[in-house]
């Protein structure tokens, strides 16, 4: 079944059910989002968009999350944090007089447990150490074993410093395993440098 939402296109972040995002909201058209979303259910559609345009054609897969915590400003702008819930594809975008983006959508079922096998989550940690070393990235690795399977892909696939096409790819993967499978492969592909050359990307 199709759904309207209310949309804030940002490049660069993706957003995972089960994970939190915080966002600064100072632009109009996105505090009028915000507004209408604290009026209503509290929910806005984190989606990329494929260029800088505010009309920009966006992606087809994006996350939908719910405003936690809200710290309203006296001057109308917002700091909220989304909590992500559902991932949703576009069915098409609305012709709206909204400031702000809407779309039809349908939300995508989830599975409801899954995890990785040892030898999968091990090959995982041991290449996120090397890129970790390589980027000069300090991390507790104490804590990170700590974290479950879906915790810890979609927590670093949703943080990591890759180009919205990548990024995007992480979102859009089926699985776990194949989000898991895609992480390692742009590890390896981002970690490769060439002397003293800028990181290259898939752009």
């Amino acid at each position: 079944m199709s759904k309207r939402l209310s949309i804030f296109p940002l490049t660069g972040a993706i957003l995972f059910p089960g994970l939190q995002m915080p966002l600064h909201i100072f632009e109009p058209r996105y505090r009028a989002l915000v507004s209408d979303a604290l009026a209503r259910d509290r929910r806005i559609a984190m989606i990329q968009p494929k260029g800088p345009a505010h009309c920009a054609p966006l992606f087809d897969i994006g996350c939908v999350g719910r405003i936690g915590d809200v710290e309203a400003m006296d001057d109308g702008r917002y700091n909220i944090v989304l909590e992500g819930e559902s991932r949703f594809r576009v069915v098409r975008e609305l012709d709206v007089t909204t400031m702000f983006r809407q779309v039809e959508a349908e939300l995508i079922d989830e599975p409801e447990e899954e995890f990785l096998s040892s030898i999968e989550r091990a090959s995982f940690e041991r290449e996120a150490k090397r890129f970790a070393d390589a980027q000069g990235y300090s991390v507790d690795w104490e804590s990170v074993t700590r974290l479950d399977d879906i915790s810890l892909i979609d927590g670093v696939s949703q943080i990591a410093p890759f180009d919205p096409a990548s990024k995007q790819a992480l979102l859009e993967a089926p699985d776990l395993r194949s989000r898991c499978e895609t992480l390692i492969q742009l590890m390896q592909f981002y970690g490769r440098r060439d002397g003293d050359d800028e990181i290259i990307t898939l752009q």
